[in-house]
């Protein structure tokens, strides 16, 4: 049987590959620990799933949903974004809800990629940002994320061809993998380039609200110019621990938010709307318990700092994220210490190459791995002599 070609050239998704030799690891009877995948373990908080079973229980809330999302989940939005940022959007043009982050960052090369159409792209990045704009026929010109530069594009180095020809640019920060944080005179820069070569810039901010040593990050909506020319997208799914109920949002520039959501209509039914109302309670609800969870993932990434450069790797202890991004000792490639590890220790960590040519030579770590493995994990690496 034929397949297309998009998907023929399709990568195997980074992820689903370490899932896999996990679950074969385990079924040689190996005890492994991940640090592969960025999936809190601490769980949703129970007021949250309380309104999500009464919700549930109600039949208005068992139809279809509606693709523009609740009203009151819209306003919920627009709610959180003021509390938070300072930034007040319209919750009827200038928002839209995401079944998830990554399904809004799929479906947005649909929106503004024709193909032949260039997106600039960060190296090392999420895997779904050059995914998407493959399959939306356009072409991936890499923005190389360089530790001496702190993890930022140089815009300034993007070839005037390629500037004309582009019509997106994926952000990231705070940055998965490499936990880089960028500054609002960054992220304005970043809007003046957009506005100069009439750009759509896209801001994964999924990872705003994890941050350490009383440092906050900002909303790239924040930067004067943002909003001109600017779309971000935000997640449920990390801030309060609710990766499995797949629900978040898009906020910014009202024709840029109108595409999204014409494309969404035509593609998805919505979110289920009790998912929805346990949304509204996340956002409008208590959120001291962010501040707890922070101090548990900042508590292990001092533990983890001092064990993987126990082990020889090199790192700076994030200000933001879940993740350890771990410079490897010249001249070992990520792919293959990162099975030596995990046949010598069990312990598994995602090479650095899997998110772009210019991760490699690092590997990264997460923080959402339970304290007791957690600190098992540290006890195989501190005695490892890679």
């Amino acid at each position: 049987m034929n397949q297309a070609q998009r998907v023929q050239e399709l990568p195997p998704y980074l992820f689903a590959a370490i899932s896999r030799k996990i679950a074969e690891k385990r079924a040689e009877g190996v005890d492994v620990i991940s640090f592969a995948i960025g999936d809190p373990d601490l769980p949703t908080p129970p007021h949250i799933v309380e309104s999500l079973v009464d919700a549930a229980r109600d039949p208005a809330n068992q139809g279809y949903p509606e693709t523009d999302g609740l009203p009151e989940y819209r306003r919920a939005v627009a709610g959180w974004y003021e509390r938070r940022f300072g930034l007040t959007f319209d919750p009827d043009a200038e928002v839209v809800p995401l079944i998830g982050s990554k399904e809004g960052i799929a479906h947005l090369p649909l929106c503004f990629i024709d193909p032949g159409d260039v997106a600039l792209v960060p190296d090392p990045g999420y895997p779904v940002y050059p995914v998407s704009v493959q399959l939306a026929g356009g072409v991936c010109h890499s923005l190389p994320l360089l530790e001496e530069k702190g993890f930022l594009p140089d815009l300034d180095a993007v070839p005037d061809d390629v500037a004309a020809k582009a019509k997106m640019l994926w952000l990231n920060y705070p940055s998965n993998p490499t936990s880089a944080v960028a500054s609002l005179d960054f992220f304005e820069k970043a809007a003046a380039f957009a506005k100069q070569h009439d750009i759509v810039v896209v801001h994964d901010m999924a990872y705003s609200e994890i941050a350490y040593d009383e440092y906050v990050p900002p909303s790239f909506l924040e930067a004067p110019g943002a909003r001109e020319v600017g779309i971000e997208v935000h997640s449920l799914s990390k801030s309060y621990n609710m990766t499995g109920w797949r629900i978040g949002m898009a906020v910014g520039n009202a024709d840029l938010i109108g595409v999204l959501g014409r494309v969404k209509s035509n593609l998805d039914s919505g979110i289920p709307n009790p998912i929805q109302r346990m949304a509204i309670t996340a956002l409008e609800g208590d959120q001291s318990f962010i501040a707890t969870n922070n101090a548990i993932y900042q508590r292990r990434r001092d533990m983890l700092v001092e064990a993987v450069r126990s082990a020889g790797l090199r790192v700076t202890p994030p200000k933001a994220s879940l993740y350890l991004w771990c410079g490897l000792p010249s001249g070992v490639g990520s792919i293959d210490f990162a099975a030596r590890l995990l046949d010598e220790t069990g312990v598994v960590v995602t090479p650095g190459v899997g998110y772009g040519q210019h991760g490699e030579g690092y590997v990264r770590l997460s923080l959402t791995v339970p304290d007791d493995r957690l600190a098992e994990g540290i006890k195989r690496l501190k005695a490892w002599r890679g």
